[in-house]
């Protein structure tokens, strides 16, 4: 009998699960413990919260962590549930220095967002109950602080210290979102936080915008205009009269050379 020399191909490993392979690492300790290990501390980290929604303050938070004390879980806000964040936000308050700055909506309309959230930032590290030596902030812009301020793109799901300011920032803002719901009944701020989403945006075409909203912010200003017309500043055509002082000046010109 022949026999078929060929050998069963053996079966290909399992892949890896593709979601744990493409999973982004955890926010660390590590550019923290480098400064420690320098001689360099207190470190603080810095993230706001609120620049995109429509209505409410921007909230900026700052944190230096217990190097003996960092509850574990800590990761970007976004990350995390909203139960998750409400048990880190505890442990963080427990065990770290923290505090809160808030950018109101008249701030907001006054100096844009981006400034305002800078000055919210830059006020969180400034009311540190003890003056850091470094900051890391979240985004691309760095602080005006008297200390060194290093600003990292994705900060807060790479450096610890930002991810529990950005836990700190995002559960302030929503519990304020919460309570502002109680007073403007009807917008759904208790659920969407002043996102733009479409029940916020059938809110506005309905009821019109509150004191809360960001007067700038396209979709409320259309809702101003439809709403309360009279509180729209017209604007002022630029060539109004051009015509006619053209005209003016042409016949001018004919008379004078008949």
């Amino acid at each position: 009998m022949i026999r078929n020399s060929a050998r069963t191909p053996a079966k290909a490993a399992p892949k890896k699960d593709a979601a744990r392979k493409t999973a982004p690492a955890k926010a660390s300790f590590r550019r923290e413990r480098a400064l420690i290990k320098r001689g360099v501390w207190p470190v603080a980290g810095c993230d706001e919260a609120g620049r995109g929604p429509l209505a409410g303050p921007v909230v900026a938070a700052a944190v230096i962590l217990d190097p003996d004390r960092i509850p574990r879980g800590i990761d970007d806000s976004k990350r995390l549930t909203a139960e998750e964040r409400e048990r880190l936000f505890e442990k963080i308050c427990a065990t770290a220095q923290v505090s809160v700055a808030i950018a109101s909506r008249a701030r907001i309309d006054r100096d844009n967002i981006l400034r305002a959230s800078l000055w919210a930032l830059k006020r969180a590290v400034v009311a540190l109950p003890e003056a850091p030596r470094h900051v890391f902030v979240d985004g691309r812009d760095r602080l005006d602080t008297e200390c060194d301020c290093e600003a990292v793109i994705g900060g807060d799901g790479i450096v610890l210290s930002i991810a529990a300011a950005s836990i700190v920032a995002k559960v302030t803002r929503d519990r304020l979102m919460c309570a502002l719901a109680q007073d403007c009944p009807g917008y759904g701020f208790e659920q969407h936080k002043g996102y733009g989403v479409p029940e916020h945006l059938d809110a506005l075409n309905r009821l019109g915008p509150t004191i809360h909203h960001r007067s700038f912010f396209a979709p409320v200003a259309a809702a101003r205009a439809r709403h309360m017309p009279w509180t729209v500043e017209p604007v002022r055509d630029l060539f109004a009269g051009v015509d006619v002082q053209v005209e003016a000046a042409l016949e001018s010109d004919a008379s004078a050379n008949p």
